[in-house]
C-alpha cells in the first residue's frame, strides 16, 4: 500500500465529473487500499478518487468499525434535512455549515464487483453525499451557507 497525495482546492481535477469504473481487478483493489491508507493517515472520514487525482467514480468512507467501498455509487433516495459543519481534506482549514439529507440510500459496488445497497443516516448520510459530490466535480464549499473558524467547528 502507498500513501497518495491529496489534491487541494484550485486543482482542476476537483471540478471534473468522474467516469465509471469499468474493471474490477487487482489494480482497482490497490487503488482502494492506497485510498484507505491515505485516509487513515490524513485522519479523515471519507475520500473520493478525484481527491487523489483519479477521475473514476469511487469513494470510501471510514465508519469506525468498517470501511465502505463505494464504486460507481448512486444516491437512490434521500430524505429529511440536517445542517452541520463540514470540512474537506481537499480544502484544509476551511469549515462551514452545510444542509444535506438526514437519510439516504446508497447503491454501489464493492471491489469484487458485487452490488449492494445501504441505508445511511446522520453523519454517514452526510459523508456519502459529500463524497458523491466529489464524483460530480463539486466541492462542499458551494453549499456552505455560513463559514466558521476551526475553533467554532
Amino acid at each position: 500500500m502507498a500513501i497518495r497525495n491529496i489534491v487541494k482546492d484550485g486543482d482542476p481535477v476537483l471540478t471534473k465529473r468522474c467516469r465509471p469504473v469499468e474493471q474490477f481487478d487487482d489494480r482497482l483493489g490497490q487503488l482502494i487500499d492506497d485510498m484507505i491508507e491515505t485516509l487513515k493517515k490524513a485522519k479523515g472520514v471519507g475520500l473520493a478518487a478525484p481527491q487523489v487525482g483519479i477521475l473514476r467514480r469511487l469513494f470510501i468512507i471510514d465508519m469506525g468499525d468498517r470501511v465502505i467501498e463505494a464504486i460507481n455509487p448512486e444516491i437512490v433516495k434521500a430524505s429529511g434535512k440536517q445542517r452541520d459543519v463540514e470540512g474537506c481534506l481537499s480544502c484544509p482549514n476551511r469549515w462551514g455549515y452545510v444542509t444535506r439529507p438526514k437519510h439516504c440510500v446508497l447503491r454501489a459496488y464493492n471491489r469484487k464487483g458485487e452490488q449492494y445497497e445501504l441505508k445511511l443516516s446522520d453523519i454517514d448520510a452526510r459523508c456519502a453525499c459529500h463524497e458523491y459530490d466529489h464524483l460530480e466535480g463539486q466541492l462542499f464549499l458551494r453549499l456552505v451557507d455560513e463559514f466558521v473558524t476551526m475553533e467554532e467547528a
